[in-house]
């Protein structure tokens, strides 16, 4: 499937999965022991997620939602409940299995860029397939043809202090998505951005989204929220709502 972007720009080319459940919490819970008290991150969350959906996590600080995103994300496993994803009962992995699972299923983005100062964009961007033992010359044309389709087909010998602060989250996202992964989490992706270059971003992804993307967002801004299209509030480790969100398309 092709989605063009703007008049004149790029088009995204995503394949487009049969529509069926990829996320199911069930009574996940997550305790964290400082040795003085016990915190409850997650207390008892149910929560679906369908393969192509655009979902928008939104909470306060301590709501929990950085705690689900670890958890949905293989980062962390509960510390009770089922989590499966893909059909895979997550709390059951190894630390081998649940690796391969974030390097081929699952790609991150992340408030700060993360990215490598001395390595070029295309470099930064071609790190995931040196570590899959790709072969040089195919991690190059991917990763070249993945810059191109977050609209940086000109900068992809410049090195992150040569690149803006939005140009620096699209070579990340790029990063991303560079081993096709089924799904697209995004964590606080615009915090470091202004409003400007944040909508911009947040364009990005709504068209990664409409190519076929599963998309994932965490926030604590309502107006990056609404670019999702549905909104799942946590608080005190429970969700207190999951519906559709008001505005389609950002505000």
């Amino acid at each position: 499937m092709q989605v063009p972007g703007k008049p004149g720009g790029r088009c995204y080319t995503l394949s487009v999965t049969k529509r069926s459940t990829m996320i199911e919490l069930q009574s996940i819970t997550r305790t964290y022991d400082t040795g003085s008290e016990q915190v409850h991150a997650l207390k008892g969350v149910n929560l679906k997620i369908n393969r192509g959906e655009y979902v928008a996590i939104m909470g306060a600080s301590g709501s929990g939602k950085s705690t689900m995103m670890s958890i949905v994300g293989c980062l962390d496993k509960p510390t009770s409940g089922i989590y499966r994803f893909d059909d895979h009962e997550i709390q059951t992995l190894t630390e081998d299995e649940l690796a391969e699972i974030r390097n081929r299923k699952i790609g991150f983005v992340f408030q700060q860029f993360n990215l490598l100062p001395r390595m070029s964009a295309l470099e930064n961007v071609m790190l995931p397939l040196v570590y899959a033992g790709v072969k040089p010359d195919e991690r190059v044309a991917r990763a070249e043809k993945t810059l191109r389709l977050v609209g940086l087909g000109d900068r992809m010998n410049h090195r992150p202090n040569q690149l803006s602060g939005g140009q620096q989250q699209r070579v990340s996202i790029a990063r991303a998505l560079i081993n096709e992964p089924d799904l697209l989490l995004a964590d606080e992706p615009t915090g470091a951005l202004d409003s400007h270059t944040s909508a911009e971003i947040m364009t990005l992804l709504e068209e990664l989204h409409t190519g076929g993307m599963t998309v994932i967002l965490v926030t604590h801004e309502l107006d990056i929220a609404n670019y999702a299209k549905r909104l799942v509030r946590l608080k005190d480790g429970n969700i207190i709502s999951d519906a559709p969100t008001r505005v389609s398309g950002g505000v």
